[in-house]
């Protein structure tokens, strides 16, 4: 059975990646990091951590495989270094920190559009992410990038909410890769990636996670 970390467990998808990993007779158990207590569970370890300062020797860096769902928005962050900083700077230190204790692979939930050369500052601090985890040598690197993500969250977000409104009416109408991709089908293509560990690079497209 594997030990699993997950940062990003409190948000929606990595929520949905706890709950599934928790049930997961697979799962030995399920280290996630946060700043805030998360429920107990006799599977679950939950170190509280400021992830500007994290330790590097603590043993529970010591897993099998990293799922990642860590992510704001620059609204919530105040500035896009700040942004930058959740989106890039904390996933890209997890994957070392694990990696250096043993980690062979590493599920990123990253976004559609994700490329270092683009204009738009999202998708380039998403694309810088998955260029840089791709040099850190992990024996299995799964990249999923989805488009809009339906579920509740915590923290209201207006914009990301109409855009879901939207998009479920014309469902019908869209390519599956804009189409709505719910939290739980992520979340199970992210558990299942970390598990699986295939060797070398995998990009799961958005239309895929359908």
């Amino acid at each position: 059975m594997s030990r699993l970390m997950l940062v990003g467990a409190t948000g929606l998808v990595g929520h949905c990646v706890l709950q599934q990993a928790l049930a997961d007779a697979r799962v030995r158990q399920v280290v996630a990091p946060t700043r805030s207590a998360l429920p107990p569970h006799p599977k679950l370890l939950n170190p509280l951590v400021d992830f500007d300062h994290l330790s590097d020797n603590a043993d529970w860096w010591a897993v099998d495989a990293v799922v990642c769902t860590l992510g704001t928005t620059i609204k919530t962050a105040g500035s896009q270094a700040a942004f930058y900083r959740v989106d890039h700077g904390y996933p890209l230190q997890v994957a070392r920190l694990a990696l250096r204790q043993g980690a062979k692979a590493y599920a990123l939930n990253s976004a559609l559009g994700a490329d270092p050369a683009s204009r738009v500052f999202y998708s380039r601090t998403k694309g810088e992410l998955e260029q840089d985890l791709q040099v850190l040598g992990y024996r299995s690197l799964t990249l999923v990038r989805p488009g809009l993500i339906g579920g509740e969250r915590r923290q209201a977000r207006p914009a990301e909410q109409l855009a879901v409104r939207l998009s479920t009416w014309l469902q019908p109408l869209l390519p599956r890769r804009y189409r709505v991709v719910p939290a739980d089908c992520i979340a199970h293509h992210l558990l299942q990636a970390a598990l699986a560990a295939v060797p070398g690079v995998q990009v799961l497209m958005s239309e895929q996670l359908l």
